[in-house]
């Protein structure tokens, strides 16, 4: 069966007519099968989460849309890996083993940004560290073969989506091989995995052996050979410059300015935004859907920087499920097959995934929630919050929701999210009223589509809101307007907070949206994350200008002024990105001190496997232009802050106002030849010297327990307990 990107998939709930009844938790352990009266598992599921019957934790999902096809499904979380006992407690399963890191990539949630072992873990009873092992998906799915012979091994979740390929990997500081390779599983499902693990089942399920299974979409298999019958290209035909043109100014709205101060329109500003390759969306041909584009092989992107770039720019054009095609790479004497992404579940299909019926609680064997006995900090966090929609087309490059889940936004129904909200109210106990949570990985994307079906499908563009929003994209918040109003009524809701990542490039478009926000939906604070001030991090970043934030903020500022408010924007901002040089983290402290911002937390660059910024940081280049080996206009190199003490400045610049760093940042003015920007005026960045009275941070004393945020025209301080700095995916 081969891959056709026309047919319409058939619906995940269509397989089974008479779904059976559903039980209050997954079992976890062989007692909780015999309650049930269970000899057997058809499939047992392994996570590196603890189990929380939650739609927010996808091993949850994953199970019970797998038990609402007729299968009995198990759970074994956190087994110790360190022998294949654990892996029986549950016995042998009929069908396959489904396993996945969890909701986070292992070495993402096991290591901080500078390569140190976290202590904590928030998806773990207690808060405990070292529950999960290095690259788990590899290390639960060698365990699963050692402890049943000859059962299918199927693994999936962000870690194995996001080393599908060949992969930087920036722990070991090397290439690594795709995760299918080194983990021996039988087949990989990436991306949203409802549709791919139902199939899957139901074939195996019906006698199939999983190595008939090459062509289900959103998987990856090991191939000797590209089947007969398929059209194998170069991915070097492909990668071709096409005519070079200036992408609209993202600045134009009146009153945009640079963080220097001068008008974004000025052509002769240093800091406008850079020309990018265009890509041509390119014909739907009749046999795209038996094309198989070659890319370079392990052993090349291993020993080649710039094949690992044109690799990755090769693999995120083929990404739209409405004209990718088939990917392979050479792994040494084998292959990997990577099938054209999954066709998004539709509002009538993603309805019945989270209508599903979840218990909402953490595994009962884990303790009494009333009683407290029991504290899971990633269910703390998420317990109130409802997903209203998955995918982003944002494309920032730094963050792994696009290549997880897509730019196709998928989204449910209102009568479904208020049934969630409902269900919040009446099974969490002790539920106060509030809702923390009204969003997904982007919190305006709901509803907001590409107006032509037609163009969705055949666009290859990475992102829809950059240079500047795309006049094909729908931009309509009324629905996510009417969708608050709705939820914010429901009886026993006292209130509905928005904690996800908002997209201000596009609240603009909607200023009645933002009065509803800031009127009825932020707490005093709402975060945002502009990432950076300057043009050149902000265009490898593929983010929107500070002038657009700028825009935002006076709209947000005149709305709470309206309702009668005294509310705060929270800019989060990033270090050491590729392409940000020590002048334009310079420039940014000067924005942060012009505007009275002192930030509690710094964030610094994490290069995800997969990414389009980990290929800059490995490569030294640009994918999201053409890849050369010279400089050129439309081939560049880009500037890579890599060393540590590098980053360490660009993390200083982030926290001018602290005392421990004026040391560094001193010696960095000077040597940038800007000691006119050392001593005690209002213009100056820092003081020239370290009196006695702000030594209490070398002693120790009060250090990073409290969080202080200046804002301008406010000069008191708010003063809450600092919570630790953990790096995480970027969901914005």
């Amino acid at each position: 069966m081969k891959t056709s990107h026309n047919s319409k998939p058939k619906p995940i709930f269509s397989y089974t007519k008479q779904p059976p009844k559903a039980v209050n938790q997954l079992p976890m352990c062989r007692q909780d099968m015999d309650r049930l009266g269970w000899k057997s598992c058809d499939i047992i599921l392994i996570t590196g989460d603890a189990y929380v019957d939650l739609p927010s934790f996808g091993m949850a999902v994953i199970g019970r849309v797998l038990e609402a096809q007729g299968f009995r499904v198990g759970i074994i979380a956190q087994p110790d890996w360190k022998s294949a006992d654990a892996f029986r407690a549950l016995g042998k399963p009929n069908l396959f083993w489904g396993v996945t890191a969890g909701n986070m990539d292992s070495m993402v949630n096991r290591y901080t940004s500078e390569r140190r072992i976290r202590s904590d873990d928030a998806y773990t009873p207690g808060n405990i560290g070292g529950k999960r092992p290095d690259r788990a998906v590899t290390v639960y799915a060698q365990r699963c073969r050692e402890a049943f012979k000859g059962v299918p091994v199927v693994i999936g979740g962000i870690e194995a989506s996001l080393r599908r390929i060949a992969h930087y990997d920036y722990w070991s500081d090397k290439i690594r091989r795709s995760v299918l390779m080194d983990s021996k599983a039988d087949i990989l499902v990436y991306g949203n995995g409802e549709r791919q693990t139902i199939e899957i089942a139901h074939r195996l399920a019906a006698g199939e052996s999983i190595k008939e299974m090459m062509h289900i979409r959103g998987t990856a298999v090991m191939v000797k050979n590209v089947p007969a019958g398929w059209l194998e290209i170069s991915a070097a035909q492909i990668d071709v410059p096409n005519t070079k043109f200036q992408h609209p100014d993202p600045y134009s709205m009146a009153g945009n300015r640079n963080s220097d101060g001068s008008n974004c329109d000025d052509k002769a500003s240093h800091r406008q935004r850079e020309e990018v390759e265009p890509i041509s969306i390119l014909d739907i041909s009749p046999n795209r859907a038996t094309t198989v584009v070659r890319l370079p092989a392990y052993e090349a992107v291993a020993e080649d920087e710039v094949l690992y770039a044109h690799a990755s720019r090769l693999l995120h054009l083929e990404t739209n499920p409405g004209n990718a095609r088939a990917l392979i790479q050479q792994h040494g004497s084998r292959q990997v097959w990577i099938n054209p992404p999954p066709i998004p579940l539709d509002t009538q299909e993603l309805d019945g995934v989270f209508d599903l019926p979840y218990s909402r609680l953490p595994y009962v064997g884990y303790g009494d929630l009333k009683e407290k006995t029991v504290q899971i900090p990633a269910y703390e966090m998420i317990k109130n919050s409802v997903n209203i929609m998955r995918g982003c087309f944002g494309g920032c490059t730094f963050c792994s929701i696009t290549e997880h889940e897509g730019r196709i936004i998928q989204s449910r129904s209102e009568a479904s999210i208020l049934r969630e909200v409902e269900a919040i109210r009446d099974k969490t106990p002790n539920f106060s009223g509030n809702i923390s949570d009204l969003g997904g990985p982007t919190a305006n994307m709901y509803r907001l589509r590409c107006k032509s079906e037609e163009i969705e499908a055949a666009c290859r563009l990475p992102s829809c809101v950059f240079p500047d929003v795309c006049k094909n994209l729908d931009t309509n918040h009324d629905p996510l307007i009417r969708l608050y109003r709705k939820t914010r009524s429901l009886k026993g809701i006292k209130r509905v907070f928005i904690a996800s990542g908002l997209r201000y490039d596009l609240a603009v478009k909607s200023p009645a949206y933002i009065k509803e926000l800031v009127t009825h939906h932020v707490g005093g604070y709402l975060k945002i994350a502009p990432e950076h001030t300057e043009s050149a991090p902000l265009d490898k970043m593929m983010k929107p200008g500070i002038g657009t934030y700028d825009t935002f903020k006076q709209l947000f500022e005149k709305f709470s002024k309206e309702a009668g408010k005294k509310q705060y924007l929270i800019p989060y901002f990033i270090a050491a990105h590729p392409g940000t040089t020590d002048e334009d983290m310079l420039h940014l402290a000067l924005w942060l001190k012009e505007n009275d911002y002192k930030a509690d937390q710094v964030q610094a660059f994490l290069p995800s496997p997969m990414s389009t910024a980990a290929a800059m940081y490995r490569s030294g280049r640009n994918p999201l232009k053409k890849i050369s080996r010279t400089q050129s206009k439309y081939a560049e190199k880009v500037f890579i802050p890599r060393r540590k003490k590098q980053r360490d400045l660009h993390k200083a610049f982030l926290r001018y106002h602290d005392p421990d760093n004026w040391v560094m940042i001193r010696d960095a003015l000077k040597k940038m030849g800007r000691s006119d920007l050392i001593g005690s005026g209002e213009k100056h960045l820092i003081p020239a010297y370290q009196s006695a009275a702000i030594q209490h941070s070398k002693t120790g004393q009060n250090k990073g327990n409290f969080r202080t945020q200046h804002v301008r025209g406010n000069k008191s301080k708010t003063k809450t307990p600092q919570r630790k700095s953990k790096a995480t995916y970027k969901k914005h």
